[in-house]
C-alpha cells in the first residue's frame, strides 16, 4: 500500500487550461508562454514545504507525489487561479487504491468527481442570498416566519432573541450539530424532517438552540440543514434543481450537483474516499442527506469558477449570482472569522475568502483574494488530505506571491 503511488510518478493524469489572449498571439509568443506556465506548475509540483521548518531548511523542498505518497493520500486534484482566470489545472493519482499498488487503477483527471464537503456551505449561502435579493427570503428576523412544514422549537434561549438567516450562515445563530457523519453504503437514509428532529434513521442530534443567538459563534451544519428548508420552501424547488439553475448553471460548472447519493452514471468518474491508512472506506464513500452542509460533488476547476465569479461580484464587474452590494456583504465578517458562507480575513490590500471540507474519506479547501484575482482549490481523496493541502498551499503561495501561507523558520 505505501508504494501505491510510485508507478503513477512520471505519468500524471493533467489538462492545463491554456492563456486567453486579446487580439492576435503569435506563435512564439504563445509557446513562450506556456513554457512559462509549465515551469510554474513544475515549480509548485516540486515546492511543497511544511508551513513550519527548522531554521535554515526553509530551501529543502519536497514532491507533490512523494507527499500523496507520505500522507497516504491517492489523488489530488488542483486548480489555480491567477489575473483573474483559471490559470492551470491538474490531476494526479488514481480514483480508488488497489491492495497490490496502482496497477490497473483509473487516473484521476481535473474532471474526476471529488466530494468538497463543507465547501458545500459556501455555495448554499450564495444561493440563499440569491433568494434574499430576489425578496423569496429575508436575511434577518425570525426564521419561523419563514419556515412552513417545520419550525425551530423555542426555549429558554429564544425568549427574547430569535435565529435569523443571516446567523444561520455566519454560524451565530446559536445552533447546535457541529457536522454530519454521513451514511456509509446499505445504511437507510434519513429525509430532511427526520435531520431536523433528530428520529431515526438520523445519526445526529436534533436540530436546536443552545446558546442565545447572536451572542457567539459556533460553527454548525445543523443551521446550514435549517438553511436548506427554508430554501426548498420559499423556491419551491427541491434543493439539487434549485443549486443548478442559481449556480451551476450561470458559471458554467458542467462537473458539479448536490445529491445525497451519487447517481449510477457518475459513479465511474468519482474518486473513492480513503481512511487515514490509504485504505478505500466501506463503499467508496459515504452518502451525505444534509446536502446544504456537505452534499456537494465537484470538481477543482468548477469550485475555481465560483472564487472568480466572487472576484468579479465584488468588484462589480460581474453580477451572475449576486449584485455586488450583497457579495460585500457576504465578504464582511460578522461574528467570529467568518461572513456569510466564508471564512473571511482582511489584509491590507485585499480581502481572502476561503471553506475547508471534511466529509469521511474526503478533505478539501477553496481559498481566494480581492483585488489580485488569485486563488486556488485543491481537493484530496483522503482522510490525511488536510496536511497535504497545506503544503501544497505554501508551494502555491510562494510561486505566486500570496501574502499567506508563508514558510516560517524556527
Amino acid at each position: 500500500m505505501l508504494n501505491m503511488l510510485n508507478p503513477l510518478r512520471n505519468a500524471l493524469a493533467l489538462l492545463v487550461f491554456g492563456c486567453c489572449y486579446p487580439g492576435v498571439v503569435s506563435a512564439a509568443t504563445a509557446t513562450q508562454d506556456a513554457a512559462a506556465q509549465n515551469d510554474s506548475i513544475s515549480r509548485v509540483e516540486h515546492g511543497l514545504s511544511s508551513l513550519v521548518v527548522a531554521k535554515g531548511a526553509s530551501a529543502q523542498k519536497m514532491n507533490l507525489m512523494d507527499r500523496m505518497h507520505y500522507y497516504r493520500v491517492p489523488a489530488v486534484s488542483i486548480a489555480v487561479v491567477n489575473n483573474g482566470r483559471i490559470e492551470w489545472a491538474r490531476a494526479y493519482g488514481v480514483n480508488i487504491a488497489g491492495k497490490d499498488g496502482t496497477e490497473g487503477a483509473q487516473s484521476t483527471t481535473p474532471t474526476t468527481l471529488f466530494q468538497a464537503a463543507s465547501i458545500s456551505k459556501s455555495l448554499t449561502a450564495l444561493a440563499a442570498l440569491h433568494l434574499v435579493e430576489q425578496g423569496k427570503l429575508q436575511l434577518d428576523g425570525d426564521i419561523n416566519n419563514q419556515l412552513h412544514s417545520w419550525k425551530l422549537p423555542d426555549n429558554e434561549f429564544t425568549k427574547e432573541h430569535k435565529v435569523s438567516l443571516r446567523q444561520l450562515l455566519n454560524h451565530s445563530g446559536g445552533i447546535n450539530v457541529h457536522g454530519f457523519k454521513g451514511y456509509a453504503d446499505g445504511q437507510p437514509l434519513p429525509d430532511l424532517l427526520a435531520v431536523l428532529n433528530g428520529v431515526a434513521p438520523s445519526n445526529t442530534d436534533a436540530i436546536r438552540v443552545e446558546a442565545v443567538p447572536g451572542n457567539q459563534w459556533s460553527y454548525s451544519g445543523g443551521g446550514y440543514t435549517i438553511a436548506q428548508l427554508m430554501m426548498i420552501e420559499a423556491s419551491k424547488q427541491d434543493f439539487p434543481q434549485l443549486l443548478q439553475q442559481t449556480l451551476f448553471s450561470p458559471l458554467d460548472m458542467q462537473h458539479s450537483f448536490f445529491a445525497q447519493t451519487l447517481p449510477a452514471e457518475a459513479r465511474s468518474n468519482a474518486a473513492a474516499g480513503h481512511d487515514e491508512n490509504g485504505a478505500a472506506i466501506t463503499g467508496l464513500w459515504h452518502q451525505n442527506p444534509e446536502l446544504a452542509a456537505a452534499g456537494l460533488w465537484t470538481t477543482a476547476t468548477d469550485l475555481a469558477k465560483v472564487i472568480i465569479e466572487v472576484q468579479k461580484s465584488e468588484a462589480g464587474t460581474s453580477n451572475k449570482i449576486l449584485s455586488t452590494d450583497m457579495t460585500k456583504t457576504m465578504l464582511t465578517r460578522v461574528l467570529g472569522e467568518t461572513g456569510l458562507g466564508f471564512f473571511v480575513e482582511q489584509l491590507p490590500d485585499r480581502i481572502s475568502f476561503s471553506h475547508s471540507g471534511g466529509n469521511e474519506g474526503f478533505r478539501s479547501q477553496l481559498y481566494g483574494y480581492t483585488q489580485t484575482g488569485q486563488g486556488a482549490v485543491v481537493l484530496t481523496n483522503g482522510d490525511n488530505g488536510a496536511a497535504l493541502i497545506k503544503e501544497i498551499l505554501a508551494s502555491i503561495s510562494a510561486e505566486y506571491d500570496w501574502p499567506e501561507f508563508k514558510v516560517t523558520e524556527k
